[in-house]
């Protein structure tokens, strides 16, 4: 299959946005005129298309903080029946582009850090970094993604004229502290079973477990899923607080069920 990327720039490529939202997020979708504006000025609307048919979706607006421009990626999707071809990939690479053209040097999201498919595409992928943690960030959500747990996010950034995104810079020589030890509950889920002691800021960095499926796991164990988004919630505050940042994700080779976050300390990435 051919996936044609490109960039949307009228109303009428607007408004195959719609049904597409809908069916990712099964909620009310950002209103058509919004999305039109914004593009016209200095946001981004990049489609994927598998020959007429919009399968996926990236849109970002300007953001503006302490006198620096940005641009905001606020939503990607990707139609359920194209999922896991890397489209989503595919999507940020031309956006990537398509802002550096625009004269951007930051782009920024969020994303729930549970889910460790976007995390793997963000992080290891892209080579985006996260250092802050948004708690309960947009209130109780009912979509059909975020219902059930409190909307904590990821803040990522993308730097994208830096030597860590420019030479897909990892760290190199890394001795990962892993402070949480694994159990799993009688129907098989992963849980955390304890945290060894206190966590320190004298590791070069840290591997910080989160389930491979937290969907599956909301289903099955919604307690567990819950508790998950609480212990976690305390670990990366503490972590980010401490002067570390977010810069893959790894599968376990051992452990079933379960991938780490790596962390190690921000002032050593090449932003």
């Amino acid at each position: 299959m051919e996936v044609a990327i490109r960039k949307l720039t009228t109303i009428e490529e607007v408004h195959l946005i719609k049904p597409l939202e809908e069916k990712v997020w099964q909620s009310a979708t950002v209103p058509l005129h919004q999305l039109y504006t914004a593009i016209q000025n200095g946001g981004l609307l990049i489609g994927a298309f598998d020959e007429d048919r919009l399968i996926g979706f990236s849109y970002s607006f300007p953001g503006f903080r302490n006198g620096s421009v940005f641009l905001c990626s606020h939503m990607l999707g990707i139609d359920p029946d194209y999922r896991s071809q890397g489209i989503g990939r595919k999507l940020k690479e031309k956006q990537l582009i398509e802002a550096e053209q625009m004269g951007y040097e930051l782009i920024v999201w969020t994303y729930d850090p549970l889910e460790s498919r976007n995390a793997y595409l963000n992080l290891a992928k892209l080579h985006g970094i996260c250092s802050t943690y948004l708690e309960n960030w947009y209130g109780e959500m009912a979509d059909g993604l975020n219902q059930g747990l409190p909307s904590d996010r990821f803040k990522v950034e993308w730097w994208i004229r830096s030597a860590r995104v420019q030479t897909a810079w990892t760290p190199d020589g890394i001795q990962f502290e892993r402070p949480c030890s694994i159990s799993y509950t009688a129907s098989g889920q992963p849980q955390i079973r304890e945290v060894a002691g206190q966590l320190h800021s004298s590791a070069d960095g840290y591997e910080i477990p989160v389930p491979s499926n937290i969907q599956e796991l909301k289903k099955l164990e919604p307690s567990l899923a819950y508790n998950w988004r609480m212990q976690l919630r305390d670990i990366f505050q503490q972590l980010f607080s401490d002067g570390y940042a977010a810069v893959g994700v790894r599968r376990s080779d051992s452990e079933e069920g379960i991938c780490y976050y790596q962390l190690v300390r921000r002032e050593t990435i090449p932003l």
